[in-house]
């Protein structure tokens, strides 16, 4: 039995632990800065939890001795902490950062690891990053590669047409912080909340816009093979006008503090939500210009004994499944990995990833 740290006791890693836990084949321990997270910590299996200060220099150490990884479900502005002490302690790494910068130091750690560092293991990026080069590799040539996502409440009830499904802290970073997309073939960087676009799926009309980290490594993996690739975010009608009025009219781009407060103190929770995942390529096979789509949509459900939201569904099954994938030697074991290193097959036959699979409406189909 591997043992395994989850950084963080929010919905995220509790969700984490649980399926891991579930499984039998971890013993998992949970460690959070805040002893209330912890004593409300939301599995239904045993797990071992832990108060650790995480910011602190050290803090990590003895907690990540012996231990086969550490995953992190913590704050974006953690990451690299908890990475610098993985590398200091040998043991294998995966988060679910979508902020660029943390990765970028990620990146570097890896390079003299003498483990795995993998980083983005979650909805996206992570699992869209895995979908669309699995597409694109059908192609001779490709012309674009467009992503999109979103984590949506089922019953939108508020001008907003949102629920908080996620990190607060995430989405307003992913909001913020400038967008890595491919342009006419060149790796630029484009605004957040720009570029918005309508589009219907199964008879529901969405908007999609631009945000932050959604990419992953694949603009990095795909500058000079392809005209157009960009990420936008779904959510439904009108959302986008909102949060620009809030986040540039009001200024509290500057003010996120302020923002959080508001966003939590009056947009309710909710477990009846849905992720949308809408994946487009096109490009030239057999000199025809032809294009594939992947849509899926994921809802929340039961599992086990606990009633979990698409969002904790989605982003714990991901990293779950690239944790088993590298306990099971079908990934490598040392350096930095990129989600697009891992094959769809592979993820989808994964105990974990199957969370992806049984939900799917639409398959890669020619």
């Amino acid at each position: 039995m591997k043992q395994i740290v989850v950084v963080g006791a929010g919905k995220i890693g509790s969700t984490i632990a649980d399926m891991l836990a579930e499984s039998g084949d971890y013993q998992v321990t949970v460690v959070d800065r805040s002893q209330a997270a912890l004593d409300s910590l939301e599995t239904g299996n045993a797990v071992e939890t832990l108060k650790v200060e995480i910011a602190e220099a050290g803090a990590l150490d003895a907690v990540l001795a012996g231990k086969f990884a550490v995953l992190s479900a913590a704050p974006f502005h953690l990451t690299t902490r908890i990475a610098e002490a993985a590398a200091k302690a040998g043991v294998h790494y995966l988060d679910l950062t979508e902020d660029v910068a943390s990765t970028r130091i990620v990146k570097e750690l890896a390079a003299t690891a003498k483990s795995a560092f993998i980083p983005q293991c979650g909805l996206a990026p992570g699992f869209i990053s895995i979908v669309a080069n699995d597409l694109a590799k059908r192609f001779d040539s490709l012309e674009s590669v467009r992503m999109r996502v979103g984590a949506l409440p089922q019953y939108p009830s508020n001008a907003l047409n949102y629920n908080l499904t996620w990190s607060t802290d995430g989405v307003i970073n992913e909001y913020c912080e400038p967008c890595e997309a491919i342009v006419e073939g060149s790796l630029v960087e484009v605004p957040p909340l720009e570029e918005r676009e309508e589009f219907s799926l199964d008879g529901i009309t969405y908007e999609a816009f631009n945000t932050s980290g959604g990419l992953g490594t694949l603009c990095e993996t795909y500058k000079g093979k392809v005209r157009t690739l960009n990420y936008r975010t779904i959510r439904y009608p009108g959302h986008a006008a909102i949060m620009k009025a809030l986040l540039n009219d009001l200024g509290l781009r500057h003010r996120r503090e302020v923002l959080k407060d508001i966003l939590e103190n009056s947009l309710p929770a909710t477990m009846q939500d849905v992720v949308v995942i809408f994946v487009t390529v096109s490009g030239r096979k057999g000199g025809r210009l032809l294009q594939e789509s992947y849509a899926n949509k994921i809802y929340s459900r039961q599992m086990g004994t606990m009633v979990r939201s698409a969002i904790q569904i989605t982003t714990a099954s991901g990293i779950c499944a690239v944790l088993d994938m590298l306990a099971n030697g079908a990934l490598p074991q040392q350096g930095f990995i990129r989600q697009e290193d891992i094959a769809l097959d592979a993820f989808l036959a994964n105990r974990f990833g199957h969370n992806y699979a049984q939900a799917a409406t639409s398959h890669l189909a020619a």
